[in-house]
């Protein structure tokens, strides 16, 4: 049984993202929304989130063939190799590791930013000169992060496969032509539809969540750190989730 303060917290969060989603639904009409601030959540989270991504789908990509192909040669099978790099890094690792990365850079940043705005009393000025905080704060940043999500999952599949081919030069020399006909081969219309899906699922839930605790800061700074956690952790709960229902649906759908 949920305590009255837990539930009241739950009923609070979707009444918040009932409001977040109607407004992001008639943006063409919503002159709150700024698009400066879209554009600064995408700087943030995916031009400056980069440099990590490149790495993290780089050795990814690299010991998936690895152990992939070491593991298929010892039964004849070295040429399945491409079914394991859509399987895995496609259909699963890219985006929920792209959503981890976008958790702890900008989920806390957009906690700790809008709890410090509610403190500071910047989200009252706001009001004051008749903006609407969740049009400009929230809608914004969902906006921004989904984008941004979507960017980073697409490059980090590009890494990632670039990744697999230079590491699968250690076992046969693969021309690059050659390996991206085969992945091409296995990678399915659903593998796409999946791939574009779960990042902008994960992008909703992770700005929704964050942007909500930041929001619900009361009046002390010592609020903030712990909102900040509660945002993390509730984050990474429901791209878990959704990942595992998106993924169910697909299946049941072959």
């Amino acid at each position: 049984m949920r305590n009255p303060a837990e539930k009241k917290s739950f009923l609070d969060f979707f009444s918040f993202a009932g409001t977040a989603l109607h407004e992001a639904a008639h943006l063409k009409g919503n002159s709150h929304v700024s698009l400066m601030v879209i554009m600064r959540q995408i700087l943030f989270t995916g031009y400056e989130a980069l440099p990590l991504i490149s790495f993290i789908a780089l050795a990814i990509g690299g010991l998936v063939i690895m152990q992939g192909y070491s593991l298929l040669s010892t039964f004849g099978q070295g040429n399945l190799v491409h079914m394991i790099l859509v399987t895995v890094i496609i259909n699963e690792l890219s985006a929920i590791i792209t959503a981890l990365v976008v958790v702890a850079r900008s989920g806390t940043a957009i906690a700790t930013e809008l709890g410090n705005m509610v403190v500071n009393r910047e989200v009252d000025l706001l009001k004051s000169y008749g903006l609407s905080p969740i049009s400009y704060l929230v809608v914004s940043r969902i906006y921004g992060v989904m984008i941004a999500m979507l960017i980073l999952t697409i490059y980090f599949n590009i890494i990632a496969v670039f990744g697999g081919w230079l590491f699968s030069q250690i076992f046969s020399s693969i021309e690059f032509r050659s390996f991206m006909g085969d992945f091409f081969m296995e990678l399915k219309l659903g593998s796409i539809v999946m791939m574009l899906l779960k990042p902008l699922v994960f992008g909703l839930l992770i700005s929704l969540v964050s942007s909500y605790e930041g929001m619900s800061v009361s009046h002390a700074t010592t609020e903030v750190p712990q909102r900040t956690i509660k945002a993390v952790v509730n984050s990474i709960t429901l791209v878990v989730i959704s990942d595992i229902l998106i993924t169910w649906i697909f299946w049941m759908l072959k």
